[in-house]
């Protein structure tokens, strides 16, 4: 077998530990359509470079790719490069402090070394694409990995938070918040993070942009069962911060209302009536008289399900409607 093709099939033994945690001999064999002993050779010239690769024994062992004192070198299919360059062209106008600039050198790479074929691909993509930036809060990159850590290794984590109202803590909170990390949620604003709070033993979301001095400790705690992380911050951010929750029936399909209300404003649910053509939406405001316009505005049939203030002010709202269609007579003039 020749040099070229020992390396060849090294580089892919390397892509396929990259692609999942563990791998048996076996598999390994299978997908390389080696013997199990040239899998072993194979495992070997990659530690002499420098790779660490483990091997455990006994039922679910095999082999698995540890983190080394370098990088390996990440091997991608033409889907993964492509939709890596697009990622990368996104993360260029993101909400992450450092992010862009990092995204932009790491795309430069990726692009000297793409093949013709992808780079025109991943440029076609480029070119028909604009991102609207919107008013974004940026999060230090350094509390994102952070608190990502933490999640992963089920570590506790202790920050000072700035409430809605402005002070430490939210008014008459505790000025330091100790949290069991689950998992965070981006939205296209901002990013959350959805955790057990210690001193209040229950699960609460918080706004990265609103922590400071956030430090992961060393106390591991065993994780518990917990609501869907989306879900729970999605109800948080469209009901929790408004004075008001409404909740109204549309007769529409409930992706015709995802389409126009995105999941940081509003959240859908099944008709209570199971009516096919009928959806429910939750929404907050501080206003009821903007959340009349704002649901009229939609475009759908809507019965007002709560709060009953609500259809007085739509009802008021429609009485101002309808007075602006009609030109009221000016005194003086005949």
């Amino acid at each position: 077998m020749s040099a070229e093709t020992t390396t060849e099939r090294v580089l892919r033994l390397l892509a396929l530990l990259q692609r999942r945690p563990s791998w048996t001999a076996s598999e390994l064999a299978t997908e390389l359509a080696v013997t199990d002993r040239s899998v072993r050779r194979d495992i070997e010239r990659l530690r002499a470079l420098g790779y660490p690769v483990h091997a455990h024994s006994g039922v679910g062992g095999g082999y698995q790719l540890g983190a080394g004192t370098r990088l390996p070198p990440l091997l991608l299919d033409d889907d993964e490069a492509i939709a890596t360059a697009v990622s990368l062209r996104l993360a260029a106008g993101g909400t992450v402090a450092g992010a862009g600039e990092s995204a932009l050198r790491v795309l430069a790479k990726l692009d000297q070394v793409m093949p013709p074929r992808l780079r025109a691909e991943v440029r076609a993509v480029h070119g028909a694409t604009d991102t609207l930036l919107g008013p974004g809060i940026e999060i230090d990159a350094d509390v994102l990995l952070t608190l990502a850590r933490a999640c992963r290794d089920a570590v506790r984590v202790r920050f000072h938070y700035t409430g809605r109202g402005g002070g430490v803590g939210g008014g008459g909170d505790l000025p330091e918040r100790t949290v069991e990390p689950v998992r965070m949620v981006a939205t296209s604003r901002r990013w959350y993070l959805m955790a057990w709070d210690v001193d209040r033993a229950d699960w609460r979301t918080f706004r990265l942009d609103r922590m400071d001095q956030v430090t992961a400790t060393t106390w591991r705690f065993r994780p518990r069962e917990h609501p869907d992380p989306v879900a729970h911050v999605q109800r948080a951010v469209t009901e929790a911060p408004y004075r008001h929750r409404a909740r109204v029936r549309l007769r529409a399909q409930p992706d015709q209302v995802r389409a126009l209300v995105p999941p940081q404003v509003g959240r859908i649910e099944e008709d209570p009536g199971d009516a096919q053509d009928w959806c429910v939406l939750v929404v907050g405001g501080d206003d009821l008289t903007w959340l009349a316009a704002r649901i009229a505005g939609l475009g759908f049939d809507a019965e007002i399900l709560e709060p009953p203030e609500l259809r007085e002010a739509a009802r008021q709202l429609a009485h101002r409607l309808t007075s602006m269609t009609t030109l009221p007579e000016r005194t003086g003039h005949r």
